[in-house]
Order: structure tokens, then sequence, then C-alpha cells
């Protein structure tokens, strides 16, 4: 038996999440992919690997039997999924969990509704990710780490044992976060970034070692998906 899926968004992680969708179903059909929701009103009709976008966000009230995943991500804007699920509006259970048959997540590890973990991500023991959270591919949390909703953890990233990554932070490709520190609310790690000191929530912090770089902007109005 298969469910209908609707994947929030129609950029970059948006076609991930689509093709991770497609790789469970060839290990077992579980999803039926409907398409993207986005608010661009040039995408409205047209196909995005070989799925078509189907309207703005509003258009999920025409969807509501089907299951939900949020997939924009900006590294400029970590709170930007956040704003997009608060818009929706949906009960928790209306929201799918993707996760990649070749990701790794053993007994003791939980994953929270609506979060997408793609090809190779490795939970060792006791990794606890909350909701909403894109964890892309080749990235290994190790034991007891602890990643609250919201959280963008971009491909090939390492994180040590027990640390904590807080509400919408944003991960930068590669970085390397050491055992037990905390990772702030909303701040970004940028690319490659070895980090070896606790970062404060609303910080942009990158190098190696990582140092502080500057406040997180705030968004501007234009827009809230992001590709």
């Amino acid at each position: 038996m298969t469910n209908d899926l609707v994947i929030v968004g129609a950029g970059g992680m948006a076609r991930e999440t689509a093709a991770t969708v497609a790789a469970i179903n060839a290990v077992a059909p579980t999803w039926r992919l409907r398409g993207f929701l986005d608010d661009d009103p040039a995408l409205h009709g047209v196909t995005r690997a070989g799925l078509p976008v189907l309207g703005p966000l509003d258009a999920i009230a025409d969807l509501p039997d089907a299951a939900v995943v949020v997939c924009v991500a900006n590294a400029r804007d970590p709170g930007v999924r956040e704003r997009v699920v608060r818009r929706l509006g949906l009960p928790v259970a209306r929201y799918a969990s993707v996760v990649h048959p070749s990701a790794e997540v053993p007994a003791g590890c939980t994953v929270g509704p609506g979060s997408v973990l793609l090809a190779q991500v490795v939970l060792t023991a006791d990794v606890t990710v909350g909701a909403h959270v894109a964890i892309m591919p080749q990235t290994v949390l190790t034991h007891d780490d602890i990643v609250a909703d919201h959280v963008t953890i971009a491909s090939g990233v390492r994180i040590s044992g027990s640390v904590r990554i807080g509400r919408g932070a944003y991960l930068g490709a590669g970085a390397l976060i050491r055992e037990s520190l905390t990772v702030g609310a909303k701040s970004i790690i940028g690319m490659g970034a070895v980090v070896l000191s606790d970062v404060p929530p609303d910080e942009v912090w990158a190098g190696n070692p990582a140092r502080f770089l500057r406040p997180v902007r705030q968004p501007t109005l234009q827009g809230v998906l992001a590709r």
C-alpha cells in the first residue's frame, strides 16, 4: 500500500528528497509522490525531476490526505524552514520523515516528523534528530548527539559525540564539530569549519579553528522559499 506525499519547495533540496523517495520505493513501494508546492508563479505547471509543481503553498488545502515534507533550506537564512512550517499550520501527524535506504539509523536513535536523511547519512548510537531536520549525504552524527528542530546539516559534516545543535542552526558542508560542544540556535557554521568551542546563538562562525565572523543577518521579505 502506498500513501500520497507532497514536497513543499521545488529547489535543490526538494529534488534531492524526491530522488530519496524514489530510492525508498525501489526497495518497497511506500509513497505516491504527487509533486511539489512552491510560491513562485513561474514554476506552476512546470515539471521538475519528472514531477509537477502543483501550485503555491496554499494548494495544500486541495491535498487533505497527503503526507507533507518541507524541503527548503538557505545557508543565509537558517530560519526559513521553520517559517514555512509555521505558515502551513498542519498537525504533526501530516508530516512524513524521509530516510534514504542507505542511511544508518540503528536502534536507540530517533528521527522526528518531517525530517529528511539523504544517502549514506550515519547515526551511530543514541542520536536524537528533531522535527523538520535536513541532513545531507555522507554526514556522520556520533553517540548521544542531539539535533533540535529545523536544523540543516550539509553534506560531509562530522559531529563528534555529545554535541547539541540548537534549533534552526545551519552547518555548512564538511564542517567538523568537536565533542561535547553546543552550536547555538539559528547560528551558521561555514563550509569546512573546525569548531573547537561553543558557538552562541545567531552568530556566523567559519575557519580552522572556527571563529566568530558576524551576527546572523535578519532575512528580507523577498519570498519565503529557498533554492
